[in-house]
């Protein structure tokens, strides 16, 4: 299958989370990303912009890795696929989904909220996972509690996850990396404020590492 999703995200403490509406402006978006050090983007599949933009950074920008959000029935995992997505993310867990995953080839990060969501992860043979929506579903407590019985298990948490409370999230043993929409919000990108964005994004690197903003 090529490399594991957890092979993808480890290294990269901070996942943008990227809603695009015009695909003109995801390279700009993915080259301010690239200038700050960010390494990864997951593009939601929330816009009919959102295919087109994840071929236009595999096209352009191959050395920023981009993977499609937002999958949540079978026909997005072929259109995502097409489109030269290199990973999944799904805001949950359904048979069918992770049956066409396994079939796809394509690393996933699957979404979870409780236990059985991870058992049943755990019966397709995934052992890496998206806390979704981390502060809505109880946030780091929640996450601590959760983790516990599956000492294998790493987590990346997503929804409500800010510059404010992202530490708190990567300071678990169990969490290798947080998703967040705040580095590339879509007025910024409406605005075409890529230095902004670049911005926002060092910041982030530099709370994950502990290191002051250059």
């Amino acid at each position: 299958m090529g490399s594991s999703i957890r092979e993808i995200l480890v290294g990269h403490p901070v996942i943008p989370v990227v809603t695009i509406d015009d695909e003109d402006k995801i390279v700009p978006v993915g080259e301010a990303l690239l200038e700050a050090g960010i390494g990864v983007i997951e593009i939601t599949l929330r816009t009919d912009a959102s295919l087109n933009a994840i071929a236009r950074v595999s096209t352009s920008l191959p050395e920023l890795v981009a993977g499609a959000g937002t999958v949540t029935n079978v026909q997005a995992i072929t259109k995502a696929k097409d489109a030269g997505s290199r990973f999944l993310v799904t805001p949950g867990l359904t048979e069918n989904l992770l049956k066409a995953i396994a079939e796809s080839g394509l690393p996933c990060l699957p979404g979870i909220s409780t236990a059985g969501d991870i058992m049943r992860g755990q019966e397709a043979g995934l052992d890496t996972f998206k806390f979704f929506p981390a502060e809505a579903a109880g946030g780091i407590a929640k996450l601590r509690a959760l983790a516990a019985p599956f000492g294998d298990a790493r987590f990346c948490p997503t929804g409500g996850i800010s510059i404010d409370n992202m530490t708190t999230y990567l300071s678990l043993d169990c969490v290798f990396s947080v998703g967040g929409t705040w580095i590339a919000p879509t007025d910024l990108i409406a605005a075409g404020a890529w230095a902004d964005i670049t911005r926002l994004a060092k910041e982030a690197l530099a709370q994950a590492s502990g290191s002051p903003t250059v």
